[in-house]
């Protein structure tokens, strides 16, 4: 069995020998994975905030229906750019990430460039990879609709499905995510506990405004889930339930 240790030894050992390449692709990747729901949580509440602490009990009732007004457009077209970036998530965010856990994978022998971020983008393979990926969140967002616990559970049960697709780009989406719950299981509990060792990192990100994050955080983490990854293929390998 893995320890967190010895996969994070490994992972640096790999960032480091192919540094720029790796900063810049887990920023493609970082960027893509937060998109949609920075839009969706992150315009709306900062909205929020600027109504309540500067309109409420101090405008007369002209300048609050002026307001809402103006709030309900805004909410309008951000909504309208939250559908433009979940579009632009579904069909190209989605891809890119796939095409980032092909680099990392290929980065643990090699010295691959961050243009293999685009390795998605083969029309033989891209229409699977946009289902496969976009039946992924789906799944992951009604688990969660029911409670946290049961999207944590789906989330870490379907994680290995980009770095699956990432070696086998032309996979049937079911073959992917019977694949991920075969290496997944009896490892979810294991790769939550793998994640909350970057906590501390993440701290120190958010203090430097997102510098370490962006330099050393974010293609250390993505580095660590490779290698989580090419274990679990081994294993995998062993147990026979992938050639």
């Amino acid at each position: 069995m893995w320890t967190s240790m010895e996969l994070k030894v490994r992972a640096k050992g790999a960032f480091y020998k192919n540094y720029w390449h790796c900063v810049l692709t887990a920023l493609v990747m970082s960027i893509f994975a937060g998109l949609v729901v920075y839009n969706f949580f992150g315009v709306f509440y900062d909205h929020d905030m600027y109504w309540h602490t500067n309109l409420f009990w101090e405008q007369s009732r002209v300048l609050l229906l002026q307001a809402f007004y103006t709030l309900v457009d805004v909410r309008v077209v951000g909504g309208i750019t939250g559908i433009l970036f979940l579009f632009l998530k579904v069909f190209l965010g989605n891809v890119l990430f796939v095409g980032g856990c092909r680099f990392f994978i290929m980065n643990q022998t090699m010295n691959p460039m961050a243009v293999e971020l685009g390795f998605g983008m083969n029309p033989q393979a891209y229409g699977k990879m946009v289902q496969t990926m976009l039946l992924k969140d789906l799944y992951t967002m009604l688990w969660s609709l029911l409670f946290v616990i049961p999207g944590v559970i789906k989330h870490y049960e379907y994680l290995m499905i980009p770095y699956i697709l990432g070696e086998n780009p032309e996979m049937d989406y079911k073959e992917a995510f019977l694949i991920s719950r075969r290496m997944m299981e009896g490892q979810k509990m294991n790769a939550f506990v793998l994640d909350l060792t970057f906590i501390g990192w993440a701290i120190v990100s958010s203090l430097t405004l997102g510098i370490v994050g962006v330099f050393f955080v974010q293609p250390y983490y993505q580095a660590t889930r490779a290698e989580l990854y090419s274990w679990n293929r081994m294993i995998a390998y062993q147990e026979g339930y992938i050639r």
